[in-house]
């Protein structure tokens, strides 16, 4: 059996992870009750897949987000879930994210095909992955390999930047799984792809 890849990102009622120049501010912090559901994602999650700006992202903060002043017990415990959680960047641009020896917090590197990868990785043993990242899940999304989407929608408009959804070849049929509401007006949707 395949094992289940999930894309499931923030985005803004517009349909944007980032708004213009890769700012990601727009979101602010998240409510305590959407932080623990995103936590409970990840830790359910035997392995992660990164693009390279996500990477650069998450790896600028989380390998010591427990140490921070002020940092929440949720904040630990996703530090140290993000720190034993094992991962895979993906990058063209090697140089950027760094060298495969060099990027530490149980994680590797990829430069090659990430579509042959990701689907070398879902045919193999082990529990469900994440994936993140515009340009990579796109290129996921666009070969048929994501099998659910989470979308936790907030309540602002930017008006353009990096699209939860990039370009499709094809249309994508879904089934609702899950929707609910969190404090701020978040609104979470799960869905499935229909096989």
């Amino acid at each position: 059996m395949a094992r289940k890849l999930i894309f499931g990102m923030n985005q803004t009622l517009d349909g944007y992870i980032a708004a213009p120049g890769d700012d990601i501010g727009w979101s602010g912090p998240p409510s305590d009750e959407l932080f623990r559901w995103w936590l409970d994602q990840e830790l359910a999650s035997e392995l992660t897949l990164y693009g390279r700006k996500l990477w650069e992202t998450m790896s600028a903060y989380w390998p010591t987000g427990d140490q921070q002043p002020g940092a929440t017990p949720l904040e630990a415990e996703f530090a140290r879930n993000w720190r034993d959680t094992p991962k895979v960047v993906f990058s063209s641009t090697s140089d950027k994210a760094g060298k495969a020896g060099e990027l530490g917090w149980n994680t590797r590197l990829v430069t090659g095909d990430a579509v042959a990868e990701i689907t070398r990785l879902k045919a193999g043993d082990g529990g469900p992955m994440t994936i993140g990242g515009a340009t990579l899940a796109g290129a996921a999304v666009r070969a048929g390999l994501v099998d659910e989407y989470a979308v936790a929608t907030h309540p602002v408009l930017v008006g353009g930047g990096t699209p939860f959804f990039a370009a499709m070849d094809s249309q994508v049929h879904l089934d609702l799984v899950e929707t609910r509401t969190f404090p701020g007006g978040v609104v979470l949707t799960r869905y499935a792809t229909r096989r």
